[in-house]
């Protein structure tokens, strides 16, 4: 591509007016010390896409010394010596500037950027190393872009290795957990052999990615993006793209897609959107139920009526306002969703609609609600994102049970059923470093934990028997602090980069009702 025709693309997303002297001068800067590896069009390549959608985490101000003095743990070198404080200033400017249209990211764009990686060695079909594959843990260290895959039983690495850069959405696993998924924030999806502590294949399914579900089949990845507006069905094989479903209503609007789920009863995927009134269910059945997502006349195989039907059917059920954090129950029939006006709902997925109002406070965060007996009954535990409370809900009146007062907003909480407590963090609050213990009876704090003072906790996991609680310390001098489930002791203390989350196979497999699916 000659350097005119670059120019163009570039121009075409102007931080100043368009052919202005600055816009000319910007786009060059661009060009020349940012294209080759974030792409000419901002879209990413080896580095990351230069976008406001993928840069939510890096605050504009903060951008401006990222390129002045580099970013460790990356390639990304630093400028200073190569850029004046203008021209760093004009480049930040340029990179939060949104694109004027929604860019493309088709199956020739997926399908391009595949990698099959070849085997150091033959593969084999039992694991190479000595431990419960069960009780195992993927611990994504954010700091420096690894991932350690933790023995859960003697609490010691077995081996770390690289990821992409900004993992988001949490890893999944298939096969027994012999495969684990990642997600980046920047669409690639890498499938990792956990038996031969290797990569199998990676792909860029987006631009700017949410998260991913596995089939509980084990034959399909979905991906929910936010950039392009799109969720992508990938082969669970070696990640080949088998369909991309544009994600808009019947009048065309097109939405982001917050997340993407598992329902394996169900044998289909629930999406959440982030702009349209509607959730999504899309079958995963080869071939589909026929019928599914429409109306029809007569079922019966002879009727004529949808005799070949469509791979991943949508089932479109609409809602009252806009589900984009949600939670299902274990059965997979209802989920509890809020809406940005503060209203919840609860929709059955069988009847196809809102049964029941609720409720909620501001901003709970659903997706990591867990349920537990109590008393005669199963309640809903969410904490929330603005308020300092845990909301306790039963789950068959959908009547708000307590109130469960916390130092400050939380925004990860666990347990596990074999643990007599639920644990949730502060991690919006001022006292992010405390961690609190609820008894799940008396539905009360008993206990506050600060294992590393000043600094975040977050993210409990238990492991398989419940016996050990895992806590992630979330600095790039961090740690992960496990804990004695029952005596609240801490039992050992591992340094790690920044541990964001760490994943148990056995609760991640079974659907824990104690952690998030």
């Amino acid at each position: 591509m000659s350097l005119s025709v670059v120019l163009i693309c570039v121009l075409t997303i102007p931080a100043f007016p368009q052919g202005s002297a600055r816009a000319d001068e910007v786009a060059t800067l661009y060009l020349q010390h940012c294209g080759e590896c974030h792409g000419p069009d901002r879209l990413g390549r080896i580095g990351p896409a230069l976008l406001p959608e993928n840069l939510k985490r890096l605050k504009k101000k903060a951008a401006i010394p990222v390129i002045r003095e580099g970013r460790p743990a990356t390639q990304m070198p630093p400028f200073a010596d190569q850029l004046s404080d203008e021209q760093i200033r004009r480049l930040v400017d340029l990179i939060y500037t949104p694109l004027p249209e929604l860019p493309r990211w088709g199956m020739e764009e997926i399908a391009t950027s595949r990698i099959l990686h070849a085997p150091a060695k033959p593969l084999q079909d039992r694991p190479v190393f000595d431990a419960d594959i069960e009780n195992l843990f993927v611990v994504v260290e954010l700091g420096d872009h690894h991932a350690t895959l933790l023995d859960g039983d003697r609490f010691e690495p077995i081996h770390r290795f690289p990821t992409r850069f900004a993992l988001h959405g949490g890893p999944k696993y298939a096969a027994g957990g012999r495969y684990v998924y990642f997600a980046s924030r920047d669409g690639w999806i890498s499938k990792y052999d956990i038996y031969n502590l290797a990569y199998v294949a990676e792909v860029r399914a987006g631009i700017n990615t949410r998260n991913l579900a596995v089939s509980h089949d084990g034959r399909f990845v979905m991906v929910a993006n936010y950039l392009p507006h799109t969720l992508v069905v990938l082969d669970a094989r070696d990640l080949s793209p088998v369909k991309i479903i544009p994600v808009a209503d019947h009048q065309g609007r097109s939405s982001r897609v917050s997340a993407v789920y598992t329902a394996d009863p169900r044998s289909s995927f629930i999406a959440a959107l982030k702009d349209l009134s509607e959730v999504w269910e899309i079958s995963y059945r080869i071939p589909p139920p026929r019928g599914f997502g429409r109306w029809v006349h007569d079922y019966r195989e002879d009727s004529g009526e949808e005799i070949d039907p469509e791979p991943f059917p949508i089932r479109r059920i609409r809602v009252e306002g806009i589900l984009d954090d949600f939670f299902i129950d274990q059965d997979y029939v209802r989920i509890v969703g809020s809406s940005r006006d503060g209203r919840g709902q609860v929709v059955n997925l069988d009847l196809g609609r809102a049964v029941t109002e609720l409720a909620l406070p501001s901003l709970p965060h659903l997706s990591s609600g867990i349920t537990w007996p109590w008393q005669d009954r199963v309640v809903l535990a969410t904490p929330s994102i603005k308020e300092s409370k845990v909301t306790v809900l039963d789950t068959k009146t959908w009547e708000i049970v307590k109130e469960i007062p916390t130092l400050g907003p939380g925004f990860f909480m666990r347990s596990h059923e074999n643990s007599p407590y639920a644990w949730v963090d502060v991690f919006f609050g001022q006292d992010k470093d405390a961690m609190q213990v609820i008894d799940k009876q008396t539905l009360k704090v008993v206990k506050t934990l600060r294992p590393a003072p000043g600094k975040t906790s977050a993210h409990v996991e238990f492991t398989k028997d419940g016996r050990y609680a895992l806590i992630s310390i979330w600095d790039l001098d961090g740690a992960l602090v496990v804990y004695d489930a029952l005596s609240l002791e801490e039992v050992k203390r591992l340094p790690m980069k920044k541990p964001s989350g760490k994943y148990n196979v056995h609760n991640k497999l079974t659907r824990s009702r104690g952690t998030s699916h």
